[in-house]
């Protein structure tokens, strides 16, 4: 059964129904989640399912022992939900073509350093885009400039606000995430 990594900083809703999907149709299994956030619901969820989770601080995430344990799981896979660190350059090669992330938006646009959330709604809705989406790319050394894997869209009404583009975005995030993920482990 393949393994998967999942890397988290909030309330885990892509982490909770990536879990979910899997714990359904058993091609795949969460063995660990990794988080930055001690208070992040994502940890709740983790300890719900049983799963073991290890919460890393700037200076544990840049250190080798990190790598260590990480190998210890065997990913076939390590997917970011909702983290909102940047990927060391030293942790992208060491699982090069094993990284993937889910951007709300649809890349090139509105993303890179400090894109994510809402900020990422209020820039679609700033710029007065009448599509906005999900893209699923792979990670490398930059901000959200690795190869797309997936990108799924939905339209912006006039008058939509963030919070409400938000819940169009997880809707597309919830259902696509999960089947990617499948779809790559299948491929490997």
């Amino acid at each position: 059964m393949d393994s998967i990594i999942v890397f988290a900083s909030g309330t885990g809703t892509n982490a909770k129904a990536i879990i979910e999907h899997f714990n359904e149709n058993k091609k795949a299994k969460v063995s660990l989640i990794v988080c930055n956030n001690p208070e992040a619901g994502v940890l709740e969820i983790a300890k719900k399912e049983h799963i073991p989770f290890l919460i890393i601080t700037k200076k544990t995430f840049q250190e080798v022992l990190l790598l260590e344990q990480l190998h210890d799981y065997q990913p076939s896979l390590i997917v970011l939900a909702g983290f909102l660190w940047k990927i060391p350059e030293h942790f992208v090669h060491e699982f090069k073509g094993k990284i993937i992330n889910i951007h709300p938006a649809l890349l090139p646009s509105h993303g890179g350093k400090g894109m994510y959330g809402a900020k990422v709604h209020d820039a679609v809705i700033n710029a007065k885009d009448r599509q906005s989406g999900i893209t699923i790319h792979e990670v490398n050394e930059r901000y959200d400039e690795g190869a797309i894997i997936l990108q799924a869209r939905c339209a912006v009404k006039e008058g939509d606000t963030a919070d409400q583009l938000a819940r169009k975005i997880h809707e597309l995030e919830h259902f696509y995430y999960p089947r990617v993920i499948e779809q790559l482990l299948a491929s490997k």
